[in-house]
């Protein structure tokens, strides 16, 4: 678990931004810190809107890179001046990116008990508490302890009561969904996601984070779940921190890098359009050139639709702690290598997609006007002037896909909105 310190700048539109970052932070077991000094990241979302503004930014980031232990920086100024920030010691990067981020590649830790929530049309089933693995970097072990699952039928009523009371979307998560049932001595993920899917009901599921060691016993009949049920978002979330052996080693990864491909590969024979979301480490305290090097070439031959990189830092009460870490610059500049080939491989996937009719879900609002669908990989979609269309959270359309940005892609419906979804595939 980690403490925050958020700052606000500028207008509405931040100020919401700032609130789903929160919102975020708060479901995976992260708090509120006192001020930046007690912070072990601090997020200055920015507003670029005169030249005083901006140079009232810069003056803040070089305050709080001061005061804080990781420092990321967001919002406009961010994303449209990113290079301002050049010589500040922080992370810039979009709004979207930030609550990954800030959990520094440790497990999403829910709060106590694994009770289910319903925000709008979007449920959060939590399946489990705990996880199995012992990672060296990972303080969440230290609150969560093994894992802990409840019954099959119990989480399949939770998930009914979720959809009986509005919800469109159901998200399952937990520490490592791919562990569910081994304190049972059982693997239970598949046949959870199975009875999930045969609710009544006009919904999707979306799996959350499995570790690539979890899922690795059961990604074959896993796939094959994927593919027979038209509910399940075909998206995984494996991270798979690293593209070397050692570096895995000594993190205390329970996979190693083939394991990982293995799981890609299976994926990739059983479905022909399905979204990889993984995670990276940059800049472990172990971690050599050739290391990082390995991570690289990883991210390139795998060419995953959503990648969430991490600079290293330390957690107290964790093995990795006590190593000797790199330099902050080191550790800088192979976060920039990365995140940029990161940029650059989803940009090509977004774009790939314009020209493209989808059938969407809308899940939220977004900015002014506009709302955010996802489409049967569960890649993220802008609705503008969503009023004019009549789309609302909860709807099932059809869209064509205009345009892209980096990391979501524009759409323009093409035909009336409805409450139940035409088949995925």
């Amino acid at each position: 678990m980690a403490r925050y310190h958020i700052e606000t700048y500028g207008c509405t539109s931040n100020r919401g931004e700032s609130r789903a970052i929160e919102s975020a932070l708060r479901d995976a077991g992260h708090y509120r810190a006192d001020g930046p000094a007690e912070a072990d990241v601090a997020i200055l979302n920015t507003c670029t809107v005169v030249e005083k503004t901006e140079t009232n930014m810069l003056r803040r980031a070089r305050e709080l890179e001061e005061e804080t232990a990781d420092l990321i920086v967001t919002g406009c100024m961010a994303l449209a001046q990113g290079e301002e920030f050049a010589d500040v010691d922080a992370r810039v990067m979009h709004w979207d990116e930030v609550p990954q981020a800030a959990l520094n590649g440790e497990c999403p830790t829910p709060g106590p008990g694994v009770e289910p929530v319903l925000d709008g049309v979007v449920g959060i089933l939590p399946i489990a508490r705990g996880c199995m693995s012992n990672c060296s970097y990972c303080i969440t072990k230290h609150a969560t302890g093994r894992v802990d699952s409840p019954s099959v039928e119990e989480n399949v009523e939770k998930a009914r009561a979720l959809v009986h009371a509005g919800a469109k979307e159901l998200r399952i998560t937990g520490q490592d969904t791919g562990v569910y049932g081994w304190d049972d001595g059982e693997r239970k993920l598949p046949e959870l996601l199975k009875r999930i899917c045969a609710i009544e009901g006009d919904f999707r599921v979306r799996l959350g984070m499995a570790n690539p060691g979890g899922i690795h016993g059961i990604h074959e009949e896993l796939a094959e779940v994927f593919a027979e049920n038209g509910k399940l978002y075909d998206f995984i979330h494996a991270p798979v921190q690293s593209g070397s052996d050692d570096v895995l080693e000594e993190m205390r990864r329970q996979h190693r890098v083939e394991k990982f491909r293995e799981v890609v590969e299976t994926f990739d024979r059983e479905l022909d359009y399905w979204t990889l979301s993984t995670d990276f480490i940059v800049g472990f305290p172990t971690e050599t050139e050739a290391d990082h090097e390995l991570s690289m070439e990883l991210l390139r031959e795998v060419r995953p639709e959503k990648v969430n990189v991490t600079r290293f830092s330390k957690r107290p009460k964790t093995d990795a702690a006590e190593m000797k870490g790199l330099g902050g610059q080191t550790k800088k500049d192979r976060s920039k290598a990365m995140s940029e080939l990161k940029r650059e491989i989803v940009g090509e996937v977004y774009a790939e997609m314009v020209g493209d009719t989808r059938e969407l879900l809308c899940v939220e609002p977004g900015t002014g006007d506009s709302v955010k669908c996802r489409d049967s990989a569960y890649r993220q979609v802008i609705i503008q002037n969503a009023s004019e269309h009549g789309i609302e959270p909860g709807d099932f359309f059809e869209a064509e896909i205009t345009a892209n940005e980096t990391m979501y892609a524009f759409a323009t419906p093409t035909r009336a909105t409805r409450t139940e979804p035409a088949p995925m595939r």
